[in-house]
């Protein structure tokens, strides 16, 4: 496979291209670090937060939008359809870069966790990546610091100068609706943490309704958590049956049927004190091939409304 992060950055040079056209920002940092603007600075629109979803996956995605219903109320919706959700979700997708230095925290998103490759996903996978660039989405309330920016190229293995770094708030458009697009890859990695070889899984297909975008970053991660866990839909090609796939739907989760709001705001928004069956999507359709195809969960609009505040 070509490299990940050669992938991203071609779409790392769209958005740098149409900076205008999508409303995001861009600039360089002294280090000669690039830091994209998606929705910190800037307000973007839905254009540019699918682009920052494709980026994420490093265009190993097809990401889409379209018009659906939540409690009768008019919503835009994100469809996302991969057919290497391994390698595009596990190995770049997934936020699972924890990235805290000085006074700068983000939530690391991306091809660049592929050049690290110390994440347990990239055994599962066997894939790691190897380019003289790196690319990594970070989720926080503030534009990427030069410190921040250092610790990408020193842990990436590159020159700071060949660091881009999209940027974007949970509370933004951009951040909804990446948000929306990762439904697919939640159940790509509920099936992974339960055990089920996520190498087996041939295609996947995701939508989710799009958050409605908040005042601030808590109610953000809220809404755009009851975006997926009660309104989004997953259907996966596998190669293997397994008795683990009605564990992977939110509804397997304890605590569900509660707003996320109220569900981090019980944990001080510690996420690794809550059940990690709780990061699922409301419903899934397994299709084992030369098998049975299976349906777990259900969307839940009453959840939906109230997460999402509709009068």
């Amino acid at each position: 496979m070509d490299s990940l992060n050669r992938m991203a950055l071609e779409l790392a040079d769209e958005a740098l291209e149409f900076t205008e056209e999508l409303d995001i920002g861009a600039f360089e940092l002294d280090s000669g670090a690039t830091v994209i603007d998606f929705g910190v600075g800037h307000e973007g629109g839905l254009e540019a937060g699918l682009l920052l979803a494709e980026l994420q996956t490093a265009g190993l995605a097809t990401v889409q939008t379209r018009v659906d219903e939540v409690a009768g109320a008019t919503f835009p919706h994100v469809e996302m359809a991969c057919d290497q959700p391994d390698v595009a979700m596990l190995g770049s997708q997934k936020a699972g870069w924890e990235l805290s230095v000085d006074d700068y925290e983000g939530l690391g998103s991306g091809p660049a966790r592929a050049l690290v490759a110390r994440e347990g996903e990239f055994q599962a996978i066997d894939y790691v990546d190897a380019f003289e660039f790196a690319v990594l989405a970070l989720e926080g309330d503030a534009l990427p610091t030069e410190a921040a920016a250092e610790q990408v190229a020193d842990l990436s293995g590159v020159e700071p100068g060949s660091v881009f770094l999209p940027a974007y708030r949970t509370a933004s458009v951009a951040g909804s609706v990446s948000a929306a697009a990762r439904t697919a890859e939640l159940a790509v990695f509920r099936l992974y943490e339960l055990g089920y070889d996520p190498t087996d899984v041939l295609s996947a297909t995701g939508s989710a309704p799009v958050a409605p975008v908040a005042g601030d970053e808590q109610t953000a991660i809220g809404r755009t958590n009851d975006a997926l866990a009660y309104g989004g839909r997953v259907h996966l090609t596998v190669a293997e049956d397994s008795d683990v796939f009605e564990a992977v739907p939110s509804s397997a989760a304890e605590l569900y049927g509660e707003p996320f709001a109220e569900v981090f705001g019980s944990e001080d928004w510690d996420h690794d004190e809550i059940d990690e069956g709780a990061f699922g999507p409301a419903q899934l359709t397994v299709d084992v091939v030369d098998g049975p195809t299976y349906a777990y969960g259900e969307v839940r609009e009453d959840l939906l409304a109230d997460g999402f505040g509709l009068a």
